[in-house]
């Protein structure tokens, strides 16, 4: 019993001293543990005679639960003045400037979400698709079969014979033809993926693809889109040149250039002297590819644009090498999104 009552007046004692949660964690563990003192009293019950062993087991107990409520009592004490610590030392003062660098958005970031909010403001619905396509919506459905030329046009990642990452956003398109019917106006914006490299080309790049059907669809509406665009990204004077091309899910086809944002159409190095540079292609919905999608191309006519974005931006900000994009160095980045 004079041991019992010696670890009471030990432990007390000592807890009182405790200043540190992690003290008290220990000198908990010297006391309370699988190991620890209050244990051994306990394991030399055998040693006792057994008459006194229910007595001397009963004021063991008696002292543990004693002793767990000085620990909780303790700890919460101490919990109490560490918080208080902390509100008094970590207190931030909230009229000091704030050191921290602004964000901007990536460029190519900036350029899609400005090109998007002038479509959208046209009443273009923004759509968004699978990077991994069929080949079915990715060359069938835009009228490119297996053996046609054009394939040779876009060098393809495929997964599989009919699996593939889409070398444009059109195959969206496709999809929303086959279960709307006209009118239709959307955008699809999103990365595209092509087997190209150079400074100029990026196995991996971002569209903009737009298509409008409706009754009485002509290039004329085209043109009216791509001026109102070119205008709002490159300032008021700039112009709009339809050339001849070709592309399989249009016809007729069109290359547009647009007068150069740095000379103004007089001729410098960036167009080559010739006033001109070539931003994008277009034409009006091949009735083969209405067809297909289950629109009537007697009733509906349509037309569709696709442009990439790193090459709008690189003419916008005079970028030399579309590499730069991808490089996230933050000298370059930092100069893009004020």
């Amino acid at each position: 019993m004079s041991k019992i009552m010696e670890m009471e007046v030990v432990c007390l004692s000592t807890l009182n001293e405790c200043t540190s949660l992690q003290s008290l964690q220990e000198l908990k563990v010297r006391f309370l543990g699988k190991t620890g003192e209050l244990t051994g009293l306990l394991k030399s019950i055998k040693d006792l005679p057994p008459e006194e062993r229910p007595t001397f087991g009963a004021k063991v107990n008696e002292l543990r639960n004693k002793l767990e409520s000085a620990f909780a009592e303790k700890q919460s004490q101490l919990k109490e003045q560490e918080l208080q610590r902390r509100l008094r030392d970590e207190k931030v003062d909230v009229s000091l400037v704030n050191m921290q660098p602004w964000g901007a958005l990536h460029p190519v970031t900036l350029v899609e979400k400005t090109i998007s909010d002038l479509l959208i403001a046209m009443g273009f619905e923004v759509l968004a698709g699978p990077e991994i396509e069929s080949d079915w919506y990715n060359f069938q459905a835009l009228n490119i079969p297996a053996d046609h030329p054009a394939r040779d046009m876009q060098d393809t990642f495929y997964i599989t014979d009919s699996i593939l990452l889409r070398t444009q956003t059109s195959p969206m398109q496709a999809r929303l033809m086959e279960k709307k019917q006209p009118p239709i106006k959307m955008i699809c914006p999103g990365k595209v993926f092509r087997s190209d490299s150079d400074a100029s080309h990026s196995p991996v790049f971002h569209q903009i693809e737009g298509l409008v059907v409706d009754e009485n669809i002509t290039l004329c509406d085209l043109k009216g889109t791509l001026e109102y665009l070119a205008s709002n990204l490159f300032g008021p004077d700039t112009q709009v040149r339809f050339r001849p091309s070709y592309f399989p899910f249009t016809e007729p086809s069109v290359e547009v250039d647009l007068t150069c944002s740095n000379c103004g159409g007089k001729g410098c190095s960036l167009c080559k002297g010739t006033g001109w540079i070539e931003v994008l292609g277009a034409g009006m919905v091949n009735p083969v590819v209405l067809e297909s999608c289950g629109i009537d191309s007697k009733k509906y006519t349509g037309y569709a644009f696709g442009l990439g974005v790193e090459r709008i931006a690189m003419i916008k900000y005079g970028i030399p090498d579309i590499r730069l994009f991808y490089e996230c160095d933050l000298r370059f980045l930092k100069q893009f999104g004020k």
